[in-house]
C-alpha cells in the first residue's frame, strides 16, 4: 500500500502532481466571504490537482514519497502539516531514510520547514 492510500484513504488521482499549478478560486456571491474576487490559494493549501485542499501539502508530500523508489511505505510513520510545516511523526527504520524523507518533503512546493521532533529511529 502506498503513502497516499494509507494516510488519506485515496488512490492517486489521474492528474495528481507533487507541485501542481494552483487554480484560482472564485468565490460565489451570497456566501459569508466578504470578497467575491478571485483569490490565489496559499502554497501549503494547494491540493494534488491544483485545487484548494486543507491538507494539500501533506498529500503532495505523501505523493512525492510514493514517487521516490527509495522510500517504500513505512507504515509506522505519518505525514501531517501545520500550516506550511510538514510534520513527520512515528517510527522510521534508519536515520538515512529519515534524512531522505526530509529532503523529499523540503522539495515540495509550499514547504517552509520539516518537523521531525515526533519521529524516532528504530
Amino acid at each position: 500500500m502506498g503513502w497516499l492510500k494509507r494516510l488519506f484513504g485515496m488512490e492517486k488521482p489521474q492528474n495528481a502532481q507533487v507541485n501542481p499549478t494552483a487554480q484560482s478560486v472564485v468565490q460565489a456571491p451570497n456566501t459569508n466571504v466578504a470578497s467575491t474576487a478571485t483569490q490565489s490559494i496559499p502554497p501549503e493549501r494547494v491540493g494534488l490537482s491544483g485545487e484548494y485542499d486543507q491538507s494539500g501539502l501533506a498529500k503532495r508530500v505523501a505523493l512525492a514519497f510514493d514517487q521516490d523508489p527509495q522510500l517504500d511505505d513505512v507504515n509506522t510513520l505519518w505525514v501531517a502539516q501545520t500550516g506550511s510545516t510538514v510534520v513527520l511523526k512515528g517510527k522510521v527504520p534508519s536515520q538515512e531514510i529519515l534524512n531522505k524523507m526530509v529532503s523529499v518533503a523540503r522539495s515540495v512546493s509550499g514547504t517552509t520547514d520539516v518537523d521531525t521532533n515526533q519521529a524516532t529511529i528504530g
